[in-house]
């Protein structure tokens, strides 16, 4: 057993939970084929914060106030697996804006929200595991 305390790990499990929730969202949007791509984007882009946020959180860091996937994954232990290199992050970070509100960028296309949903899964896959790992998580 680790030394945190059952609130930190009761948050920790709460942040990958909504993590979980935002993938299967961004899951269900895109296999609808109706969807506009920036939402699956921004759940993507959520997901993957979330699930860095519950790694931070389970580590007793404070967690910033920043959509920087990048600067979140660099927070972490090297013992952290997070399925991604930090600087590939950088790709997803911008959808916590850029699919929210109308700006001076492009639109995302299905194969951008196809690419930000499999990066996001696999953030949220790696944290996971790291969870089990640490028995955090059954």
């Amino acid at each position: 057993m680790n030394d945190r305390t059952n609130s930190t790990l009761e948050e920790a499990r709460l942040w990958l939970q909504f993590s979980r929730e935002d993938l299967d969202g961004a899951i269900l949007l895109l296999a609808t084929n109706s969807t506009v791509p920036r939402l699956v984007c921004w759940l993507a882009q959520q997901a993957a914060e979330k699930a860095l946020k519950a790694a931070l959180v389970y580590e007793e860091e404070d967690i910033a106030y920043t959509h920087d996937l990048e600067a979140l994954a660099i927070l972490l232990p090297e013992t952290w697996a997070i399925g991604v290199l930090p600087e590939e992050l950088a790709r997803l970070s911008p959808w916590a804006v850029e699919a929210r509100y109308p700006g001076e960028w492009t639109q995302p296309s299905e194969s951008d929200a196809a690419q930000a949903m499999e990066m996001a899964r696999q953030v949220y896959d790696s944290i996971e595991a790291e969870f089990g790992r640490r028995s955090v998580i059954p």
